[in-house]
């Protein structure tokens, strides 16, 4: 039925009709050109019974016209008489095409449901009502408040999910130089990958809340360095590649980003540090290249990595990293992922690279691996 200001379609039979009259033909007239009786030709032209293929082409030949002109007349018209169609199927096309709706819902980070309440889930989950410069539905600026030009979907949804976990802690007050001087503590921590249980709770002594959420498929993310608000730090890692090493550099450097008020102005700095490529300085803005220089230097000094490397290269004993892990007082794994990075030779020594994950989920708020998080929106 139309609508508005639309105009209605008649039936396809009305125009036959019409044609009928033009030509001076009448219904039996017609029955006997297409080979019909009249009670075949009733339902037609009275619309109780639509064009069918076949008869577009007996009706084409009839009247001399293509039998597309039927089936067109034929198909406005059912369009137009058309029940309509669920508004949630708009909007779920909109929202998955701007975002991963089908994993956050997999992932229990939304509910599926009716169109207005999976509208007002997303609107939620990326804050856009806690955002005065956003309007009701405008996810999608959401994407703009990064320090990249342009972050990836999966990506984003990610941080906002690490975000909507960090709500729930409770930690103290942050102060920067607690922060400051929680360093040496957790570098001692570097010798054993079981002491990393103890991070979560050493950073909310300083008011970093930490979080860690397993990515989204297709997504590459390392960390985050984001604020709840300016004295609300969180640190959020996806333990990507699950190794010590790794979990050490990533971890510094997010802790760098908090120290130097990183990504206040934006929703983060978002790390993809592409695994073992991390640190190599390619297409590096000034605040990661801060922040991977003080990842490396907290790591293993970088002049003593240097010297130990010259000294031995090109024949590095397993004995020889065993002695300068210990002279560092690193777990192997530290050395290994230095020399294994400087050599190209990612299956040097790999036994020592040991994961962290099964340990860091001891004690930290975590979201992902078959186990997701309570989180309320």
């Amino acid at each position: 039925m139309a609508s508005g200001n639309q105009v209605a379609i008649d039936p396809p039979g009305m125009f036959i009709k019409l044609e009928l009259e033009a030509r001076g033909w009448s219904q039996r007239d017609l029955a006997f050109i297409l080979g019909q009786t009249e009670q075949q030709l009733n339902p037609l032209l009275s619309g109780k019974r639509g064009i069918t293929p076949d008869m577009a082409r007996l009706l084409g030949d009839a009247f001399g016209t293509a039998p597309q002109f039927f089936l067109n007349l034929q198909g406005r018209y059912d369009l137009q008489n058309a029940k309509e169609p669920d508004p949630a199927v708009r909007t779920r096309a909109d929202l998955q095409t701007h975002f991963p709706v089908r994993d956050m819902i997999r992932r229990g980070w939304i509910q599926d449901g009716e169109a207005s309440l999976l509208q007002l889930q997303m609107d939620r989950f990326f804050e856009v009502a806690n955002d005065p410069d956003a309007g009701p539905g405008d996810i999608a600026f959401a994407a703009k408040r990064t320090h990249y030009d342009e972050t990836p979907p999966h990506q984003l949804a990610w941080v906002f999910r690490a975000r909507q976990l960090a709500r729930q802690t409770t930690v103290e007050a942050y102060a920067a130089d607690k922060l400051e001087e929680l360093l040496p503590k957790l570098r001692s921590l570097m010798v054993d990958p079981e002491a990393v249980a103890a991070v979560p709770g050493l950073l909310a002594s300083a008011g970093v809340r930490f979080v860690v959420v397993e990515v989204l498929p297709n997504a590459k993310i390392d960390g985050v360095c984001t604020w709840l608000d300016d004295a609300s730090p969180v640190i959020g890692m996806s333990t990507l590649y699950d190794r010590l090493d790794n979990f050490w550099f990533v971890l510094r450097h997010e802790i760098e980003h908090v120290l130097r008020g990183h990504g206040k102005q934006s929703i983060g700095m978002v790390d993809h540090l592409v695994g073992d490529n991390i640190g190599d300085g390619k297409g590096e803005t000034d605040e990661e290249a801060i922040a991977n220089a003080q990842a490396a230097e907290f790591c293993v000094p970088v002049t003593k990595m240097a010297s130990f490397y010259a000294r031995k290269h090109p024949y590095f004993s397993e004995r020889d990293v065993l002695g300068f892990a210990a002279l560092m007082s690193v777990h192997p794994a530290i050395v290994v992922g230095q020399l294994q990075k400087r050599m190209k030779r990612y299956d040097y020594l790999r036994k020592y690279q040991v994961p962290v994950r099964r340990h860091l989920l001891k004690n930290a708020v975590a979201d992902g691996w078959g186990n997701p998080a309570e989180a309320h929106l």
